[in-house]
């Protein structure tokens, strides 16, 4: 008999340390989420936003002038406000290439020519490190959240308004 409550305290002790351990870990993971998470948001605070306008569609997006900005992105973020996304500027119009590394939300992005009008939108799934070109030069790209040039109606050819002027190098 004293074996047996003895054994029983061991698997009790067993499942008790493993209960602390999950806990600890879960704790952990938490703790590394809301860092990354509050990075990117003081991260995403330090950008301007801008108002477009695409054929009457409002668009409040954060704006990404410099190499570092433009290659962060949006990435180890969790969610997009509704009808926000962002901008990227470039220096000169050429092919542009963008993927998914470290990306968790699905986006659809909008290269956008030196004329204001979107040259080609294309879908990205998170965390996808295929590249996904523009179809001609582009000097900006709009990234939001997937399907949201779709469901406006959305299209290549469609002018862009309060695009901000790019940097001179």
């Amino acid at each position: 008999m004293t074996a047996a409550r003895g054994a029983g305290a061991t698997a009790q002790g067993r499942a008790a340390w493993l209960q602390v351990r999950f806990a600890f870990a879960a704790a952990v993971a938490l703790a590394v989420a809301l860092a990354v998470a509050t990075d990117a948001a003081r991260a995403a605070g330090e950008l301007p936003v801008v108002t477009l306008t695409i054929n009457g569609h409002k668009i409040a997006a954060e704006v990404a002038t410099t190499n570092e900005q433009r290659a962060t992105g949006l990435m180890h973020r969790f969610s997009l406000r509704p009808d926000s996304g962002m901008l990227f500027v470039f220096e000169r119009a050429e092919p542009q290439a963008f993927w998914m590394k470290n990306t968790f939300i699905p986006l659809s992005i909008a290269f956008i020519g030196t004329d204001g009008r979107i040259v080609n939108i294309d879908d990205m799934a998170p965390q996808d490190e295929r590249l996904h070109w523009s179809k001609a030069p582009a000097l900006y790209a709009l990234e939001m959240r997937k399907g949201w040039f779709a469901e406006r109606g959305i299209k290549a050819g469609d002018a862009v308004a309060g695009m901000p002027a790019p940097k001179p190098r």
